[in-house]
């Protein structure tokens, strides 16, 4: 009755459901947990501007309450058991998960189908969780660290919806009503549009036989054709201050890179690593530990299906931002003229090969990277396999990558402080 494309040589199994739900797992032994969640391919990128924010909101009305789970029950609802349950909305994706013991997989598998395909989406629900959100939005006003990262990504996006705020606007927030939620819940929450991995101490046939009897598979596929997103549009190399009273200037700087499949996403990782990634990297040696410039500097990076970004966050005294944007730009033109030394090259291998592998301790780790073979696109690799790409990096794929994406006139830079760094 299913599709089923099973890799036993790396240990992830996959079916795809009659009803077009994808289902993914990983076999974890000597574990007794299982990591349980299901991905809605629907999220901001797919919002036209006047509904900004409108899938982050569906994310937090499914929890209101569905024909058989008040509110309460469904907080109640693993909790008891010493689980949890929580979810996200991403830029491409909507995320709900649940983290319990293997003999509560059941009751964690129907209450996140119960949320995904049967909330109520009520009129006076909405009118207090529009409160919610709204007062969320008002945290991140409230933080400069994270408002200089929204303020990044809208200066280097312009209109294009990775420029959105995920959580939307004040105004499109309170715009929002039930006939939108309902229009993107009937467009989207539907086996064709989703994703289901689980990771631990679960067999992949288990795994079905818990679907079936928790109601995935008797409901209706849906729309199959994937949500409608704009082409990649950035907005170009900017410089840009937004005033605001505080202690400390914010500084972002970031450009755009290589999207999740390219293979040399490794060495934008492994240069960032090297950059920013820990005390060791060149930038907190240099603007915190040389220069004291600054408590928190640090470099990250984000990979989506069909682009990358990577960038460098400082927070500094704003009598010092434009010393510690300098030392920034110093580091990164060298960088880009200079690329990595053997000896770093050597470190940010043995970096990255020891993150992936503490990584995988983690069952949830190992439920993302099993959701990611079907969000992605993209090929099961086994730890070795990934070890293997990180051992496999070469120093010119280094220099290419530092020469074409970290030359201080490719970034975009946004400061957010009381006055503009001169």
């Amino acid at each position: 009755m299913s599709l089923v494309t099973s890799s036993p040589e790396t240990g992830l199994r996959r079916t795809v459901l009659p009803n077009g739900l994808t289902v993914l797992s990983e076999y974890v032994p000597r574990v007794r947990s299982v990591s349980f969640g299901a991905w809605v391919r629907a999220a901001s990128i797919h919002e036209p501007p006047e509904r900004m924010g409108v899938s982050h909101l569906l994310e937090h009305m499914v929890f209101k309450g569905t024909p058989s789970r008040t509110a309460r029950d469904i907080a109640l609802s693993l909790e008891v058991l010493g689980g949890s349950l929580d979810a996200y909305t991403a830029r491409e994706h909507t995320s709900f998960q649940a983290r319990v013991l293997d003999e509560h997989l059941e009751q964690a598998a129907d209450v996140i189908g119960d949320l995904l395909f049967r909330p109520l989406l009520r009129p006076d629900d909405l009118r207090l969780e529009r409160k919610v959100v709204l007062e969320e939005i008002g945290m991140v006003e409230d933080t400069p660290d994270d408002l200089v990262f929204e303020l990044h990504a809208e200066a280097m996006w312009g209109g294009h919806p990775y420029g959105y705020s995920i959580l939307g606007t004040r105004d499109t927030v309170s715009a929002l009503g039930v006939r939108e939620l309902r229009e993107l819940h009937a467009r989207a929450y539907h086996p064709a549009q989703v994703v289901v991995a689980a990771a631990g101490n679960v067999e992949h046939e288990q795994l079905l036989d818990v679907l079936e009897r928790t109601g995935w598979t008797a409901v209706p596929a849906g729309d199959p054709e994937p949500l409608a997103t704009p082409p990649i549009v950035a907005a170009g190399p900017t410089i840009r201050h937004v005033e605001r009273e505080g202690a400390q200037t914010h500084i972002v700087f970031g450009s755009l890179t290589v999207p999740h499949s390219d293979p040399r996403r490794h060495a934008v990782v492994l240069v960032d690593a090297i950059l920013g990634g820990g005390m060791s990297s060149r930038l907190f040696q240099r603007v915190r530990e040389e220069l004291g410039l600054a408590y928190s500097i640090y470099t990250f990076q984000n990979f989506h299906p069909h682009v990358g970004t990577h960038g460098v966050y400082v927070g500094t005294a704003p009598e010092t931002a434009a010393q510690a944007r300098a030392a920034i730009a110093e580091e990164l033109q060298r960088l880009s003229e200079e690329g990595l030394t053997e000896e770093e090259i050597v470190m940010g291998k043995s970096q990255l090969r020891g993150q992936v592998t503490l990584s995988l301790e983690s069952v949830t780790s190992r439920m993302y990277r099993a959701a990611g073979v079907a969000l992605y696109d993209e090929p099961f690799r086994t730890l070795d396999e990934v070890l293997a790409l990180i051992e496999a990096i070469t120093p010119e794929e280094i220099t290419a990558v530092c020469r074409e994406f970290y030359a201080p006139s490719a970034q975009t830079i946004v400061s957010l402080g009381p006055e503009p760094i001169v």
